[in-house]
């Protein structure tokens, strides 16, 4: 078997090491620990949750670009999707809330119902920020309920859409205060570091860097994490050469309008048609159609 890993701990950014961490049965306690960071309000404390199957909520795993890991239910029957999203897509929003729609229609009862639900929870942890500058540069949390739009109450608070954007996350390990911070330190950083940092001593990190060290993982667990680390890194290089080439593409196009800026300039001043040819590179006619 090839052996091509440098790293100690598992990228959680792939298919296998998100699945690994967070979606086993062994591993529910971290899941839990996460959820209960993120939330960060003792009103919403999550004792225990229970897997849901996922297949029904996405596409096959070869077809699919995201990864979607976990389904799960907790003890007041509040419902999570938890997914890790490699990069950004185009109608990204759209798909989030078509997945709430499963387990929002889960819940219909046969017979006589009073069509009450119970809370849908959609977390997103994006390895991407979301385009135009739509958050603040130093804000990477983001939760979203339905609301009215004209006195900004919350029309409906069953239902949240909440995001994580993962390279605005910049503290250092110093600077970790909350469970929360301590939980997007690792999950940003956890395939870089070489040991276990001292601010991570807690119980449940402990049990995280155990099952996220790969030397303890067996043949088949090695072979399964090099193909999804693999397919990763793949589409990752995927994304940033089609990124190189449509910033060339880019700078091309702003240097042909610079020279047609110019030349319109030029001719509107009566500089003779041949010399701005000339020094622009454009042709007679090119310029005599400005």
């Amino acid at each position: 078997m090839a052996d091509d890993i440098k790293e100690k701990y598992i990228n959680p950014y792939t298919d296998f090491g998100f699945k690994k961490l967070f979606g086993t049965e062994m591993n529910k306690d971290l899941l839990v620990s996460f959820l209960n960071a993120l939330f960060n309000d003792s009103t919403k404390e999550i004792e225990d949750v229970q897997y849901l199957n996922s297949e029904s909520l996405g596409e096959s795993y070869g077809d699919r670009r995201s990864v979607f890991d976990v389904y799960c239910i907790a003890k007041d029957n509040s419902r999570f999707i938890v997914e890790m999203q490699k990069a950004e897509q185009t109608y990204f929003k759209d798909r989030s809330l078509y997945y709430t729609t499963t387990p929002i229609r889960q819940q219909a009862k046969k017979g006589k119902w009073d069509y009450r639900l119970d809370n849908v929870y959609t977390v997103g942890i994006l390895n991407f920020v979301f385009p135009n500058d739509e958050y603040p540069a130093d804000d990477c949390r983001h939760e979203i309920k339905l609301m009215d739009t004209k006195d900004h109450h919350i029309f409906y608070d069953k239902l949240s859409f909440i995001y994580l954007e993962m390279p605005k996350f910049v503290k250092t390990e110093d600077e970790l205060e909350t469970m929360f911070d301590k939980w997007m330190f690792v999950l940003h950083n956890l395939y870089r570091l070489l040991e276990r940092p001292k601010a991570l001593q807690d119980r449940i990190f402990q049990k995280l860097f155990e099952q996220a060290e790969i030397a303890k993982y067996n043949e088949v667990e090695r072979r399964q994490y090099e193909e999804s680390l693999k397919e990763y890194w793949d589409y990752t290089n995927t994304l940033d050469t089609a990124f190189s080439k449509g910033e060339q593409k880019g700078r091309v196009e702003g240097r042909a309008e610079e020279r047609i800026e110019n030349a319109r300039n030029l001719k509107a001043n009566d500089v003779p048609i041949n010399i701005i040819a000339k020094s622009l590179g454009l042709t007679p006619e090119e310029i005599e159609a400005l």
